[in-house]
């Protein structure tokens, strides 16, 4: 997983990780984790970040370098 990405993407959309936890019900310790790569990010997560970013998951694995979905 590119945690990179998803921190940019975070960063650029001057999101915090407190507005991105509470978007997933998370609290922003269990979300940081995931971001820094400690934890493994569930597929559930993972796909709520897509949702709020309105991007895809290929854009967040760095599967592909293109962050609209098709």
């Amino acid at each position: 997983m590119d945690c990179s990405r998803i921190k940019a993407l975070r960063v650029d959309n001057d999101t915090t990780q407190q507005e991105l936890a509470d978007f997933l019900g998370l609290t922003r310790s269990r979300y940081s984790n995931y971001e820094n790569g400690i934890r493994d990010m569930p597929i559930e997560v993972l796909s709520g970040i897509a949702d709020f970013y309105h991007t895809s998951i290929d854009y967040l694995l760095g599967r592909t370098d293109n962050p609209s979905p098709p």
